[in-house]
């Protein structure tokens, strides 16, 4: 079969691999969808920690199950299914405690494990554990499915930040997660979403697809000035920093509210991981900042479900559809932000 191998920073290859077999607690899927995001730019320029080349790249997985291990119950060949990236281990501290998204056992599809650019992919015995293998309801298209894990992260980082009713928000970053975001907070019951970027053409594109209530080119203009103007002089209750830039978290802390929340959604590149932070301002107006890791496997369930009743739809927010032997060119879309969601169809 074919499939994209990592091998070092800018040595992604397309080539001939034997298929995976399932082993006693394993499925074995074909892929149909398996969508790009910017963790894979991220790979392909840098590699990973946890990545042993060489490493089948991909972790936003959709497809159906071709072969079924001898203990596995509950799944048969045809089934359509939907899998977890962030794999939880389920027996330690924090995951007894409810806390699988901070596991420190974790490991991952696409660092740890093969993923899933390419036709075939091994779902490990360790998803199967901790319910991480999820059937995709009717109505759903395999699309849309590996939409679902970007879409549970997005969830986790809400519930932290406490997204809900009557609350103004604003997002900084107008990528795929910005959109997402812009998407959820809505449907949470937020009042406004404002929407923050530099590049004005993504802008442009997130608005007609999500509409928030105001797009801000924060190049153009002085975003924080702005958005106190657009709150009249209060500030939003929550913001979320969808990008990894440290002078977005910088920014987004003068923009919020008293007793508002900051969302650090995006992490920084490891070479710059520090920020400068008024302490007085969190001090005085009593802000709460928290982080947002990934997701669990509770969250990419509920993530199929919102997407299935329309909650959060996201067929619209895939702008292109490539098959495996583009996957470069896919990855380079993404690197480029030419595009809001890039799905790979083996």
């Amino acid at each position: 079969m074919k499939a994209a191998r990592f091998y070092a920073p800018g040595d992604i290859r397309l080539e001939d691999v034997p298929e995976p077999t399932a082993g006693p607690g394993d499925v074995v899927i074909r892929v149909r969808n398996c969508s790009t995001c910017g963790t894979d730019v991220k790979i392909s320029l840098h590699g990973h920690q946890n990545i042993h080349p060489p490493r089948t790249m991909g972790h936003e997985i959709a497809g159906e199950i071709t072969e079924v291990g001898g203990d596995v119950v509950g799944w048969v060949v045809g089934d359509r299914v939907q899998v977890i990236a962030a794999i939880p281990c389920g027996v330690c501290a924090d995951c007894r405690a409810g806390r699988m998204t901070v596991c420190p056992n974790q490991t991952s599809m696409g660092y740890d494990f093969d993923g899933a650019f390419a036709e075939y992919c091994r779902v490990p015995a360790s998803v199967l554990a901790v319910n991480g293998l999820n059937r995709i309801p009717e109505g759903v298209s395999f699309a849309e499915a590996s939409v679902a894990e970007p879409l549970a992260c997005v969830i986790n980082g809400q519930e932290l930040a406490r997204v809900g009713k009557d609350d103004d928000v604003i997002v900084l970053g107008a990528g795929p997660i910005g959109c997402l975001h812009v998407r959820l907070a809505r449907a949470n019951g937020a009042r406004r979403v404002f929407l923050l970027d530099l590049n004005q053409a993504r802008l442009e594109e997130a608005q007609a697809v999500v509409a928030p209530d105001a797009i801000l080119n924060g190049g153009d203009i002085d975003a924080i000035a702005e958005v106190m103007k657009l709150t009249e002089g209060r500030g939003v209750d929550v913001a979320i920093t969808a990008t990894a830039a440290g002078a977005a978290q910088e920014q987004a802390l003068q923009m919020i509210a008293r007793q508002g929340r900051l969302s650090m959604f995006g992490g920084l590149p490891k070479d710059r991981p520090t920020i400068t932070l008024d302490s007085n301002l969190v001090h005085y107006r009593e802000l709460t900042i928290v982080g947002a890791n990934g997701s669990s496997p509770a969250h990419n369930a509920r993530a199929l479900e919102y997407i299935s009743t329309g909650f959060v739809p996201v067929n619209d927010l895939i702008t292109h559809r490539l098959p495996l032997d583009h996957v470069l060119e896919a990855i380079q879309i993404v690197a480029r932000g030419e595009a809001i969601k890039v799905t790979i169809e083996p």
